[in-house]
């Protein structure tokens, strides 16, 4: 976790606190209203998303819980099952591949790889009761591109601020899917929740399936946010949170004025606003699995909804989205910025 050094603790304002969670090096930024959890000792994943006046976390934490990657499943592994077997929800940083696992130029990508399974290098760069940040910075292992991240909270915000740099660290353009893989569970998350988008969002349906049990979106579109046809007729209201026990599904939005999205609790309004840089990651992964999947993985316990930044699409992997042209390119040794914003909203019902 980079050079330790004495600092002097503090338990009031902004705070930063380096702790170990599950045998993995982790930093605790908190002020007055939030507390956010972030794993520099596994992908720089989001592990806790609390609003302390409700003590409420907005992220979803599996029922397995936050497992070293280092403690592997017994019997055979797969592409798929290395991102699976140590994912305990939360919020990941996705790159170069997104989705399935894929091959692209020669270079195999398990699901989500690679560096949401990779440890981070972390320094904690700000720390007075007014401010404190952290910066996380990692290599990929099979694409030469380096990812730098700052998480800020401010004394009295309940809003977490992330600055990004992606390098391509050589001399060859290339592509690379880049997001964001942030899911909405339980305490948060229930049926009739709200889905708040801005204007111009087309919805592009999956072509297939994802889960045995049918679907709740007929293929083809694009279609308007937020009702879509249903695949035995009528229509879909997608801004709303489906029931527990519906069919699973994916849909990527494409064509939004601005990067934001809300999900809010109607009754109250309690809710988390996420607001990034759509210039860079110009679509959004809508995925939702509703505990109608009883098999591996998630043995019908899952309750939960993905709504992920993203550049590039659909969930096929690295070598899709380069071929229909979603990808993210990078010119040799180009550097590109991303900011991203995740702040608790109250009193916005519907």
């Amino acid at each position: 976790m980079g050079r330790r050094r004495h600092r002097p603790s503090r338990n009031w304002g902004a705070r930063v606190h380096e702790i170990t969670w599950a045998g993995l090096e982790a930093l605790v930024l908190e002020n007055e209203l939030l507390r956010v959890t972030v794993l520099a000792g596994k992908g720089g994943d989001i592990a806790e998303f609390c609003y302390k006046p409700r003590d409420m976390d907005f992220v979803w934490l599996s029922p397995d819980g936050l497992r070293n990657p280092r403690d592997l499943a017994g019997g055979a592994a797969d592409d798929t099952a290395a991102f699976l077997d140590g994912y305990e929800g939360g919020w990941q940083e996705v790159l170069p591949n997104g989705g399935a696992p894929s091959t692209y130029r020669g270079a195999a990508f398990a699901q989500h790889g690679e560096v949401a399974g990779l440890p981070w290098d972390a320094d904690i760069v700000a720390d007075d009761p007014g401010e404190v940040a952290v910066r996380l910075t990692v290599r990929a292992r099979r694409m030469p591109l380096r990812v730098t991240k700052t998480l800020r909270l401010r004394s009295g915000e309940p809003e977490l601020a992330i600055e990004e740099e992606l390098v391509n660290e050589s001399g060859v353009a290339l592509q690379a899917m880049w997001g964001h893989h942030i899911v909405f569970g339980a305490p948060f998350l229930r049926p009739g929740h709200r889905i708040r988008l801005p204007g111009g969002a087309r919805v592009v349906p999956h072509e297939t399936a994802i889960a045995p049990g049918g679907r709740r979106v007929r293929a083809g579109g694009p279609h308007e946010w937020p009702r879509v046809p249903a695949p035995g007729g009528g229509t879909v209201d997608l801004d709303v949170v489906p029931d527990r026990g519906e069919p699973s599904e994916i849909v990527y939005l494409t064509g939004l004025d601005e990067g934001r999205y809300e999900v809010v609790d109607p009754d109250g309004g309690l809710g988390m606003r996420v607001r990034w840089d759509a210039a860079v990651l110009p679509h959004l992964w809508l995925w939702q699995e509703l505990g109608a999947t009883t098999g591996h993985p998630w043995w019908g316990r899952a309750y939960v909804m993905g709504l992920e930044p993203f550049a590039g699409h659909p969930t096929d992997g690295l070598a899709a989205a380069a071929a229909n042209g979603t990808a993210l390119a990078l010119e040799p040794h180009a550097r590109r910025s991303l900011w991203l914003r995740a702040a608790v909203i109250e009193g916005e019902g519907t």
